[in-house]
């Protein structure tokens, strides 16, 4: 079994992602889809509200394959309302954070704090970048600055941090961050060094479909992995952090 952990609708294409997405599942053998809308780095309330209404319709369309993350811009006076309607209204299980803030921005404490309480991971965009780094691009220290701040949120970082040797590094002494591999630069020993430094229980598997799906399946099984450990990274461990009453066998 696969369980995608970051995958997306992009704003402007609903039935062109959604359609990708379901192509890779039939192919694939996709057991479960996390999925998040994004279009613009520095979105609006009007696109975060359609973005997000995007990622509920495809909840609904598919409501045993897909599960939403709530996408919210911490600097709009309205994202922790937007937060709150995607966990009680849309039934969203996770929070997605992009590059709008800083992920340890003071106004990002708020939206935690009531991930905490809903008992959701948040999906944090964590890329350092040689060049082209955006203005408000988190990276891992940072990532570590909001896991300590915070040690009971659940904070899955995206991209191994961009370059993994960087943002693993940051964060490796903080057991409430997980990582997915998605959109990295694609190097072979990534997973291994990863695995090496924080352990095959805080690695989960993300694609970021619709971009790319195959490399990153690659980089797992070309990785140097026991049959079990792959089972962690593929399923077992997204289960583990979206799921409060699922524990790895």
């Amino acid at each position: 079994m696969i369980i995608d952990v970051h995958t997306h609708i992009w704003g402007g294409d609903y039935e062109g992602s959604t359609r990708e997405l379901l192509r890779a599942c039939d192919m694939f053998g996709i057991a479960k889809l996390h999925v998040s809308g994004l279009k613009s780095h520095y979105s609006d309330e009007a696109e975060v509200a359609s973005l997000n209404a995007d990622v509920y319709r495809f909840m609904k369309e598919k409501p045993d394959l897909v599960s939403g993350y709530c996408y919210v811009n911490p600097a709009h006076a309205n994202a922790l309302d937007v937060l709150k309607r995607g966990i009680e209204t849309y039934g969203m299980n996770g929070m997605k954070l992009w590059v709008a803030t800083f992920c340890d921005d003071p106004r990002v404490f708020p939206l935690v704090e009531t991930c905490i309480e809903a008992n959701i991971p948040i999906l944090i965009h964590s890329f350092h970048k040689a060049v082209g780094q955006l203005k408000y691009e988190t990276t891992g220290p940072q990532v570590a600055n909001l896991a300590n701040r915070y040690p009971n949120a659940k904070l899955l970082m995206a991209h191994f941090g961009g370059n993994c040797y960087h943002g693993i590094k940051a964060v490796r002494g903080c057991r409430n961050v997980w990582h997915d591999f998605s959109g990295t630069p694609f190097r072979r020993d990534d997973v291994d060094y990863a695995v090496e430094r924080v352990g095959v229980d805080r690695i989960v598997f993300g694609s970021d479909m619709p971009i790319t799906y195959l490399v990153n399946f690659g980089q797992v099984e070309e990785a140097d992995l026991s049959p079990e450990e792959k089972e962690r990274i593929y399923y077992k461990n997204a289960l583990e952090l979206f799921d409060p009453n699922y524990k790895v066998g």
